[in-house]
């Protein structure tokens, strides 16, 4: 499947992240909000197979389909950002600032959040024939979702905060894995087979994706979700979205520059005194 040597895949990690600070300020909004709509879709499509056939399983087997779309075109995720555009910092490619990856990372944040509340009320419309009914099973699913995930978190407090802030660390190890997965491979299929391990595994653990969730929450308290939108930010987004940063960046980013780019020199074994022919006859 045309693999690449992991020396060559982190070189391009580094490169990516290099274009996507260089990026035109349209291409990066636009880029961003089609990942965000497409995530959005393939959320609401993973949700809607786990109630038809009540198998969350399955939901997630299928949920990478999104994935594997928005990043076959091209399109940009937060949690992906965030692990890429440092390195070309800590690369010291030519002009590259601390201000200019935040500068990247509040844009693609714009964009995906704009992208997935666009489909979240595209859906919700069509759920609900234009507001004129109550949106039935899946919309009674996503409000319960938004409510366990907000408010179920408040009543542990701090622990419940840290909860998530880990959630979204274990989520965008995988996640920015499955971004990887994207340049492991020169094939279309190489390319798919390596994005969807990860991220079937993040979804179906209940792992909190900060793209993913930009749609969730809207979408929840539209169809009647019992939390408030300083809820929503508080007790989800902003800690999954710290995660998202530690987790990817951490666990993912950092390890496979240290080992594949910037590869410590190799140890030199002891040098070893000839052996005497006499002895070797004796031995």
């Amino acid at each position: 499947m045309s693999y690449l040597l992991p020396n060559e895949f982190v070189t391009k990690m580094v490169d990516a992240g290099e274009s996507k600070i260089y990026m035109s300020t349209r291409d990066t909004l636009i880029r961003a909000f089609m990942a965000g709509a497409i995530l959005a879709l393939a959320a609401v499509f993973a949700v809607s197979v786990a109630v038809a056939t009540g198998s969350p399983l399955l939901g997630a087997v299928l949920f990478p389909v999104g994935f594997c779309m928005l990043y076959l075109m091209g399109f940009d995720l937060l949690t992906g950002v965030f692990m890429l555009t440092p390195l070309a910092l800590l690369d010291r490619r030519a002009g590259v600032t601390v201000p200019q990856v935040l500068r990247n990372w509040g844009l693609v944040f714009v964009g995906n959040f704009a992208g997935a509340l666009t489909v979240a009320f595209m859906m919700s419309f069509i759920f609900t024939y234009g507001y004129n009914t109550d949106g039935g099973a899946i919309a009674a699913k996503v409000a319960s979702i938004g409510e366990s995930r907000t408010v179920g978190y408040a009543e542990f407090g701090a622990a419940g905060w840290f909860t998530i802030f880990i959630r979204g660390m274990l989520c965008n190890w995988m996640v920015s894995l499955g971004v990887v997965g994207a340049m492991v491979s020169t094939s279309v299929s190489g390319k798919v087979i390596a994005m969807w391990m990860p991220i079937m595994l993040f979804f179906f653990m209940g792992f909190e994706h900060s793209v993913v969730n930009m749609f969730l929450f809207p979408f929840s308290l539209i169809m009647g979700g019992n939390f408030s939108v300083g809820d929503y930010f508080v007790w989800n987004e902003i800690p999954t979205a710290l995660g998202n940063l530690v987790g990817g960046l951490a666990f993912t980013g950092l390890t496979l520059f240290s080992t594949h780019y910037k590869t410590a020199p190799k140890r030199q074994l002891a040098s070893r005194a000839p052996l005497n022919t006499a002895d070797a006859k004796t031995a």
